[in-house]
């Protein structure tokens, strides 16, 4: 749907002027282009298009402005003219001439005359008269005037109207007979959100994404200014000004210049995983002990391998020998989960642990640890490890990627496998043939089942026996906690067969696609829906060699089937007691779908035509080639299976009439059988030789054609809103690579671009929420269907606000900042676009020789798909498409995959085969079409061929100029390159240059009588792009290929004149790539010119002599070529460094030649390389002409030979400087602020307050003679008020002398490091304000770019804390002890201080081929040695106002102020501090490292102190080496790891260039200190004083001072420093001193003007060590400095001592008192009573084995027990760490004891003693002896609150409190897993140092000396069986004595019956007998 409004007239207008038109629909606009010089009547005559997806409402408006055009000030609007689109709704099409009214709405005499059409859903447009096809002549008269007014635009080419919008009248004019109406392609046209539509150029390069083509900018500015209708510049979309919109094509699409697959190459790996310790794990009394354990993985697998695998962490209790441990619980997670986390890391991060087999038992516990994944040159920011007493916030801190809710529910993952299509066999068809011959049957040669692998565990469904389409309806179920932290889902059908199965397909479900965690998100669901799968080829080998691509590695080569499946997920609710528990994968039975439930069946039609098939490799030269087209098995003949089956729909009662639509989709298809035969491959055709390296087939002027039906779900919807999106990508990613171009090349306003592109992105949201709410529901959409598409609204329309947002923020210096977000929106975007349910399977190109498949080419369906609104169809659909074939599998990767096996010009077309009308609309106009034979009457069949009747012949003309940064293609480090320029089917090569990596060929080639079919005026807008190849010539064998580039050449007409501003061509950059990766630019240009009917005669004159000298070689012409200026180059020699040996002789008498531009200059001799390796004359120039625009300076070439006997030279290593940029002398400005030396400006310094918080700024500009007075920062303050007394808290006094040392200082530094870290993330924003306001505010003044940022910087510096008003609104910070600090860098020194290459610059020389990826060889290993010395390049002769100073030394040229080069004897102090992170050595997971020293022949190795079992040791160590420079320069610095027997291994090493850090400017031979003390921790390392070492600098740089005095001030230059005059000596007494003073002097010495620059602080910087053997992959880092001094001068003192402090003992006393509220835990023997045999459990952590217990306390009935029971831990402890020092035997066997550090802590338990079975936990409390709870004062006031941390309580430090007494809460947790009171225990804790404890000792338990008293225990806690009447008695009587009395009476009552009953037959007996 589209609405088209033709503006023809505007006519009555009054005077004369220029004149444009603004023409407004739905809030876009586009404008017309500019009539110039207009009187009564403007003839616009233009058509503007604009695509609708909504229908148009009838109320809605249109609007049409016309403007007097200014070329300087805004457009002045004439009149408007508004119109309401009803009668344009009803009836389509409307003409209307009407008057225009102005601005008060007052009606005026001019009056405009337009057209407006509306083209409806079904593709209908308005009626058409006549007149709107015009003659041809008519046309080019318009086109003429298009011309003349285009070409007066600035920046404007001739006729630059996009193509399709050029008017009615071009397109319609053409019927062919191929039945294309030109009607429904008339208004096409590249749709873009265009503010102003017609100054569009054709000079773009749809090649080159990285570098198109900008128009000067100035020029647009105007431009923009003048058509923006006033507004500010920025608002105007540049998009289109430029030009840049890269596809204006209508008729090509972009070719893809990078050709390897690189996925599925395998890589290095390294996983590590450190576990440090759990916590809070279920079961009873678990004490996790903790111990950092490290682990490392290494692999060597492809990325998609590497990020499925799963980590899995266990905790299991560790068992006797008896029993084997069992699970307490895991933690899963992917490799990629961990891979995709800023840094690639989760550091100090808790896993949740949960068991697997029990799901409804919930939390396991805790286990904190680091996890990383590194690749190779992936570098790993650990965050620094210092003291890390973080407090363990579990829950803030869980292993969990960012979003995913702490709590995770366990989920049932349910994928339903349906049925599957389209198989291969997989299976030799002898057997089945020997079948049929025996029973008669015919089978399918496949045995399917679908495996599904997720989170680690895998399930399958049942074999369907011999089914090429079986039918499972299965559903595989996983358990699983949700959401997973397992990415993706991998879905394989595999073939079973006796001996082994293997993958037919594979598919990856990726979960991040299929759901959305937002607040309106939805669980991960898919389908039912098809999923193609694709891989290895068709036809079934025994051994296949591209077996990996079924199993998912690397890119498929052909359709192997398609399955339907579906995925659905419910959350468990595990307290349902019929849950099954356990965790195991089932399979089950799935309700089976109906038929059309994936969507109903249609026909689509794919067509393709072939225009050209060039470069096809020589291999494939001598047998016939055709090439075949697929689209799943439709049209592949050679191994699909059988023809596949039409789907007959079935039929169902009241569809009779759609049935017959689709038997018969148009009347005369029907022809034999009702059937469009397919034609899929094009005819054999023997390929003709272009050159020796490739062929071509003749096609000619006969195009061979194919065609294919197919029959698939009609799923394009989903595919249209993929296609949406990528457009919306597309336009984005080319104008962020515009704006980084414009970056680059340093165009002017970036900001605009950059602008614009934001405007167009949030233009496409808005259109992709219009265009997309029409999705209106049909029957086969999925629940994923519509989720996602509400999801993607919802994202483009927030993307869409944030664009705008973001639009109005881009600034000048925050453009950078926002290209970076705006690359979040392209990622963003193409993740949105990709689409999880597939429909259609991809098309696959595939070139046959003789029969077998040799390359092919694998086209998305969706780039292909047509639809009647433009932004849907697919970005190739009706195009013609470049691609080039490359080998299938793995025979593409390397070098193998970068030689082109072909390109094809390919035109095709995919849609429905009843839109299949307009299929040939995009072909190049000017064909016949040639139907099959069969078909004769019936006009619609397809073409087999197309004839093309127009040709245009053509000269094309290619000024190849030089190339930069080339390949390395031999082993002497350099290549002979030439290049080949490919053309349709011509070739041309440019000479061959020698020796060279950076060639200057300047050299035209000209390809005469080119025959290009099609129309003239779309090849003008249209050419086809040019290939230009560099190879490296070799004297033996083919030419090497080094690397490949597109072009496009700019187009002249012969009715076309050669002037300006098209013509001559500009030289421009071509990226040049190798496989994926970069190898170099081109700087060329290219035009092809129109051979009229006169001949060449036309053609612009070829000027210039043959260059003789070459050979008959043309050189580029002049107007191309660069113009060039005569540049001086002036060469700082210094010396060669690291010299390897060449063909095994050792480098003795080197020499370095320097070329550039064919001019150069050689160094001196060197005479003796051992000796002395610097040169003995400095300085030397030569001139040479360069080209006056900076951008295209050729390189400069630095090449070292050695001169052997007799005259020979070898070649040692060589170095390209590719940019002159940085060498170039540009002279200072002296009107910028750092020049200006009047006035003063005072500093005040006071110490400087370690945390810099932002808050005032202090401008320091020095243009303004300002005295600035920098405040007293706040730490002082709070000191002064401490002096007078007011300090409140004990523990803030300053910190006694005696006790501090280095390490007080070294971990005071590393808090101020975090600190500043976390500051920065929040700060960040506020400076980029800040930013803006200086740079609006401050500079004044032209300044250069580098100075400006280095204002900036100083700018930053000097925001110190002030005592404005900010200091009351500060949170009150923690108070730091004031300690002097140094820096600590978190990286190397000279990453800090730019190398340290200030004015000596480090020049790697290289030799040996550029490592392939494959080889895995680095630049490093290239490298052969390093040349040291500088450049400087500069016009001559030079400006007037250039002027020496004085002391000028003309030898030197520009290198003035340098030192000599003599030998030099240096002490080199090294300190190295501590390890972090080193890399496991031995088998146990641990090392033994030590450190080793190598400088020149020195070699320590410090092999006696290794650390036992270290991973993060602490050294501690200074080494002296006495070297000297030059030879021995490269300081190395490594790990080893100490072995018992054989040799020790390296961990790493480091390795520093001393030489450059002695002869810095930035002083770093000794970092200067923060304050200057003489004595104490602090004491001061240099030997020279502050004072020295001021006078020394200020006389080296030539500046005025240092002048001090009066006391306390120092004048340098015009810059005053204050500061204290006095200082302290031991004993107290204050001397009058300067150094203070001078000392502030040089921490602000970057503020002198003219030599400022920043001078090294007193520091500790951080060096990763690398391991030549795992190059690229960091092995820890290590933290260490180095000072350097002169032999020459004054000795230093003797070294810092920095050996790591020594534990300090101590003795902790805990006195158990009493305990209360127990739970009673026994039930008693004889009453059922509750109680409990209490006992206290105590010990240190760490020291489980010295666990101590208290004696029992026995049945306590109220939970009260009584002790009086003294513990005594004996500890080694460090204050600085706060950690307890353990050192013990690993095991029996080790050989000596490990350190352990561990926090201090003390757990005390409370147990039930049981006599015959295991004692009963109660509960537990473990105490932090550095911030534990204040105990309460009694039992009632202690909670529960006091250890759980939920309430904020008093913590108090045992180390600084020495003495507490208590009640504690003890816990221990429920059924529910909750926490619960079990106990309270009164306890008192007393710390004594070792000699305290020795002088005042006491007696364990209860004993001597210094008893305690026995505890008072009732009676009842006697022991029964001791003493068991007391007990008896107790239990008894106390309780049931009424009980017993009566029990006791009736006794005696039975007594008495009993006896009565036993004597009275007696008695009877006598009575009776009377005896």
């Amino acid at each position: 749907m589209a609405l088209l409004v033709h503006l023809k007239t505007v006519s009555e207008l009054r005077g004369r002027g220029d004149r444009i038109a603004k023409v407004t629909f739905r809030g876009q606009s586009f404008y017309s282009r500019v009539l110039e010089n207009c009187e009564d009547v403007a003839d616009f005559d233009e058509t503007f298009r604009w695509p609708v997806a909504s229908t148009i409402d009838r109320n809605e408006m249109l609007e049409i402005q016309v403007f007097n055009y200014s070329k300087v000030f805004s457009n002045k609007l004439i009149g408007t003219f508004c119109m309401v689109l009803q009668k344009v709704v009803e009836e389509n099409h409307v003409e209307v001439t009407d008057t225009l009214i102005d601005d008060n709405n007052a009606i005026i005499k001019t009056s405009l005359c337009v057209e407006v059409r509306y083209q409806g859903t079904d593709g209908t447009v308005g009626s058409w008269d006549d007149g709107d096809f015009l003659g041809d002549e008519a046309l080019q008269e318009e086109e003429k005037d298009s011309q003349e007014t285009d070409g007066l635009l600035p920046g404007s080419r001739p006729s630059s109207r996009p193509p399709g919008e050029k008017s009615f009248r071009s397109k319609g004019r053409e019927k062919t007979k191929g039945g294309r109406d030109g009607e429904h392609k008339a208004g096409r046209s590249v749709f873009s959100a265009m503010k102003l539509g017609k100054n569009r150029s054709h000079k773009e390069e749809p090649q080159r994404p990285d570098e198109p083509a900008v128009l000067e900018m100035e020029d647009l500015d105007h431009l923009a200014i003048r058509l923006a209708d006033g507004l500010d510049p920025d608002s105007v979309s540049l998009a289109s000004v430029t030009a840049l919109t890269t596809n204006v094509s209508n008729k090509r699409s972009k070719p893809d210049i990078k050709m390897e697959p690189s996925a599925g190459r395998p890589m290095d790996y390294q996983v590590s995983i450190t576990v440090i310790e759990a916590r809070q794990l279920v079961g009873l009394n678990m004490d996790p002990v903790v111990c950092v354990e490290y682990f490392v993985f290494d692999f060597h697998v492809s990325p998609d391998v590497m990020f499925d695998k799963i980590i899995k962490l266990s905790v299991i209790h560790s068992k006797n020998l008896l029993r084997s441990g069992t699970l307490v619980g895991s933690f899963k997670m992917d490799v990629g989960t961990v891979y995709s986390q800023p840094e690639h890391q989760f550091h100090h991060k808790w896993a949740i642990l949960s068991d697997p087999d029990d799901i409804s038992s919930g939390l396991k516990g805790y286990v904190k640890c680091d996890v990383a994944v590194v690749g190779k040159g992936d570098n790993i920011k650990t965050p620094h490890k210092a003291n890390e007493t973080d407090e363990d916030d579990i829950e803030g801190n869980l292993l969990l990627p960012e979003g995913v809710p702490p709590e995770r529910q366990w989920a049932r993952f349910y994928v339903k496998i349906y049925r599957a299509e389209g198989l291969p066999r997989m299976n030799t068809s002898l057997m089945a043939n020997v079948k049929k011959a025996f029973i008669g049957e015919n089978k399918d040669l496949v045995d399917p089942y679908v495996q599904v692998f997720f989170a680690g565990q895998k399930g399958k469904t049942s074999v369907q026996k011999s089914s090429y389409e079986p039918l499972w309806n299965e559903q595989v179920i996983f358990t699983d906690l949700f959401p997973p932290l397992c990415k993706r889902m991998k879905v394989q059908i595999r073939d079973s067969d006796k001996v082994n199965d293997v993958a037919i397909g594979t598919h990856f479900i990726d979960l991040r696609k299929i759901s959305n965690d937002g607040d309106k998100g939805f669980l991960p669901t898919l389908g039912p829906a098809w999923v193609n799968m694709y891989g290895s080829t068709r036809n079934y080998t025994l051994l296949d060699e591209h077996q990996d691509l079924n199993e998912g590695l690397g890119e498929g080569v052909s359709f192997r089937a398609r399955l339907l499946l579906g995925l659905a997920v419910e959350i468990l609710d595990t307290s349902n007691p019929e849950l099954t528990s356990s965790t195991e994968v089932q399979v089950e039975q799935a309700t089976p779908i109906s038929e059309s439930c994936a969507g109903k069946m249609e026909e689509f039609f794919l067509f393709g035509a072939f225009l050209e098939a060039s470069m096809i490799d020589r291999r494939n030269g001598d047998k016939p080639i055709t090439f075949e087209v697929t689209i799943g098995n439709y049209g592949n003949e050679v191994d699909g299976l059988a023809r596949p089956q039409r789907p007959r729909p079935r039929k169902e009662p009241g569809d009779e009439e759609e049935v017959d639509l689709i038997q018969n989709s148009s009347d005369d298809e029907a022809s034999d059988g009702g059937d469009l035969a397919s034609v899929s491959s094009t005819p054999p055709m023997r390929p003709q030789v272009t050159d020796r390296n490739y062929f071509h087939l003749p096609y000619l002027e006969r195009k061979p054609c194919i065609y294919i039906k197919s029959w698939w779900p009609d799923q394009r919807r989903r595919l249209y809103n993929a296609n949406i999106m990528d457009h919306i990508a597309d336009k984005l990613e080319e104008g962020l690579n515009d704006v980084q171009e414009m970056i680059k090349t340093e165009k002017s306003y970036p900001e605009r671009r950059l602008r614009g592109v934001l405007e167009e992105l949030s233009c496409g949201c808005c259109h992709f929420l219009s265009l997309a709410e029409k999705d209106q529901g049909h029957s086969s959409r999925t629940r994923l269907d519509r989720e996602r598409l509400k999801s993607c609204l919802r994202e483009l329309e927030s993307m869409g606000q944030q664009a705008r947002t973001l639009r109005a923020q881009v600034k000048r210096h925050t453009v950078r900042d926002k290209l970076r977000l705006c690359q979040n929106f392209l990622q963003r975007l193409r993740f949105l676009a990709d689409e999880p349910q597939h429909s259609i399977p991809d098309v696959f190109i595939w070139m046959m020789s003789n029969n077998k498949r040799v390359a092919y080419a694998r086209v998305p369906s969706k780039d292909l798909l047509f639809s009647i609104v433009e932004e849907e169809t697919g970005k190739d659909c009706a195009k013609v498409k470049t691609l080039f074939l490359k080998l299938p599998g793995k025979r593409g990767f390397g070098s193998a995959g970068w030689t082109v096996q072909a390109k094809l010009e390919l035109y095709m077309w995919l849609g429905l085969s009843k839109q299949r009308k307009d299929f040939l609309c995009g072909l190049p106009c000017g064909f016949e079409e040639v139907k099959a034979a069969q078909g004769l009457g019936l006009h619609t069949f397809p073409p087999v061929s197309l004839v093309y009747a127009k040709k245009q012949v053509f000269q094309l003309r290619a000024h190849m100029y030089q190339a930069r940064s080339l390949f390395a293609a031999d082993s002497s480090g350099l290549s002979d390159p030439f290049a080949r320029v490919f053309f349709i089917n011509q070739s041309q090569c440019t000479e061959v240059l020698n020796e060279t990596l950076c060639p200057t060929w300047d050299q035209m080639l000209v390809f005469d009588n080119l025959e290009l079919y099609g129309e003239a005026q779309e090849l003008r807008d249209d050419p086809p792009i040019i290939v230009i190849e560099i190879y490296d010539q070799d004297t033996m064998g083919k030419a090497d290929f080094m690397g490949r580039t597109f072009a496009k050449p700019l187009v002249k007409m012969a009715d076309e004149e050669y002037c300006p501003p098209r013509f001559p061509p500009q030289l421009e950059y071509y990226q040049i790539y190798r496989g994926n990766a970069t190898a170099g630019d081109l700087l060329a240009a290219f035009e092809l010119l129109q051979i009229g009917p006169a001949g060449k005669a036309d053609l612009p004159p070829i000027h210039g002599p043959v260059d003789m000298d070459r050979g008959p070689i043309m050189p580029v012409p002049v107007g191309i070529r660069p113009v060039l200026s005569k540049y001086r180059v002036e060469v700082l020699f210094w010396g060669l460094r690291d010299l390897k040996r060449v063909n095994l002789a050792q480098v003795d008498r080197p020499r370095v030649d320097i070329e550039c531009a064919g001019k150069g200059v050689q160094s001196s001799l060197i005479h003796n390389y051992k000796k002395n390796p610097n040169f003995n004359t400095l300085v030397k120039w030569f001139e040479v002409d360069l080209p006056e625009n900076e951008l295209l300076h050729p390189p400069l070439n630095i090449r070292v030979v050695d001169c052997r006997a007799f005259g020979r030279y070898t070649l040692v290593g060589s170095h390209a400087v590719s940019s002159l940029r940085r060498f170039i002398y540009r002279p200072p400005d002296r009107s910028a602020p750092s020049w200006n030396t009047a006035g003063e400006v005072v500093v005040n310094m006071e110490p400087e307050v370690p945390i810099k918080k932002l808050e005032t700024m202090v401008k320091l500009d020095a243009t303004s003679d300002a005295v600035v007075k920098v405040d007293v920062a706040e730490e002082e303050k709070e000191k002064k008020k401490k002096k007078k007394g007011t300090a409140e808290e004990p523990d803030e006094e300053e910190p006694d002398e005696s006790m501090l040392d280095w390490w007080s200082k070294y971990f005071a530094s590393i808090d101020t490091m975090k600190e500043q870290l976390r500051q920065q993330e929040p700060s960040g924003i506020d400076l980029e304000e800040k930013d803006e306001m200086d740079n609006t505010e401050g500079l004044k003044g032209p300044m250069k770019g580098k100075e400006k940022a280095r204002t900036a910087k100083e700018e930053k510096k000097k925001k110190t804390q002030s005592s404005g008003s900010g200091q009351g609104s500060e949170a009150p910070e923690k108070k730091k002890p004031k300690i002097d600090e140094l820096k600590v860098y978190p990286k190397e020194l000279e990453s800090e201080f730019d190398n340290f290459e200030d004015w000596l610059h480090t020049f790697n020389l290289l030799r040996g081929k550029t490592g392939d990826d494959e080889d895995g060889s680095t630049e490093e290993e290239r490298i052969v040695g390093r040349f040291k010395g500088s450049l400087c390049v500069y016009k001559v002769p030079l400006p007037e106002d250039v002027s020496w100073e004085a002391g000028y030394d003309p030898t030197y040229g520009m290198f003035q102020g340098i030192p000599s080069n003599d030998p030099i004897n240096v002490l080199v102090r090294v300190y190295v501090v501590r390890a972090t992170d080193l890399h496991p050595a031995d088998i146990n997971g641990k090392a033994d490292p030590y450190i080793a020293i190598r400088l020149g022949k020195t070699d320590i190795r410090d092999k006696e102190n290794y650390i036992s079992k270290q991973l993060n040791p602490v050294f501690g160590k200074s080494f002296d080496i006495e070297a000297s420079f030059p030879m021995e320069s490269m300081l190395t610095v490594a790990v080893y790891d100490w072995d018992l027997v054989g040799t020790d291994d390296l961990i790493g090493e480091t390795k520093i260039d001393l030489e450059n850090r002695f002869y810095s400017k930035h002083r770093a031979t000794c970092g200067i200190a923060q304050t200057y003390s003489t004595h104490g921790y602090n004491i001061w390392r240099d030997p020279m004083k502050p004072s020295q070492i001021l006078t020394r600098l200020c006389k080296d740089s030539k500046v005025d001072g240092p002048h001090f005095g009066p006391p306390g001030r120092v004048k340098v230059a015009n810059r005053v420093f204050t500061g204290p005059s006095e200082i302290e000596d031991e004993n107290g007494q204050k001397k009058p001193t300067e150094e203070h003073v001078a000392l502030s002097a040089l921490r602000h010495w970057e503020d002198i003007p003219r030599a400022g620059c920043r001078l090294v602080p007193e520091h500790v910087e951080t060096r990763p060590l690398l391991n030549p053997d795992k190059p690229g992959i960091e092995q820890g880092r290590l933290e260490l400095w180095v000072d350097m001094f002169p032999m020459d001068m004054p000795a230093p003192g003797t070294p810092l001592d920095i050996s790591p402090r020594k534990p300090k003992k101590y003795e902790l006393r805990v006195i158990i008192w009493n305990t209360d509220e127990v739970v009673l835990e026994d039930d008693d023997f004889f009453t059922g009573e509750k109680s409990s045999d209490i006992f206290v459990r105590g010990w240190l952590k760490g020291q489980q084995e010295d666990k101590q217990d208290t004696d029992v306390h026995y049945h306590s009935l109220t939970g009260e027990g009584n002790f009086n029971w003294r513990y005594l831990f004996p500890f080694d402890y460090l204050a600085a760490e706060e950690k307890i020092v353990i050192s013990k035997k690993e095991s029996m066997f080790s050989w000596d004891e490990t350190e352990y550090k561990i926090p201090a802590r003390l757990t005390l338990q409370i147990w039930d003693a049981d006599h015959f079975s295991a004692d009963d936990f109660l509960g537990a409390i473990e105490l932090d002896l550095n911030r534990f709870p204040r105990g309460a004062k009694t039992a009632k006031q202690c909670t529960m609150d006091m250890a759980t941390g939920e309430v904020d309580v008093p913590l108090v430090s045992i180390f600084k409190q020495k003495r507490v007494k208590g009640w504690w809460p003890l816990l221990a947790r429920n059924e529910n897993d909750e926490f619960e009171l079990t106990g309270k225990v009164e306890a008192e804790l007393h710390l004594l140092t070792a000699e305290e404890a020795e002088k005042n000792p006491v007696g364990l338990a209860r004993n001597e000396p210094d008893p305690l008293e026995k505890p008072n225990r009732p009676d009842t806690s006697f022991i029964w069986f001791l003493n068991p009447l007391k007990s008896a008695r107790y239990f008894l009587w106390h309780t049931y004595r009424w009980l017993l009395l009566k029990l006791l009476l009736l006794l005696l009552l039975l007594l008495l019956l009993a006896l009565f009953l036993y004597s009275v037959p007696g008695y009877l007996v006598k009575k009776i007998l009377r005896a």
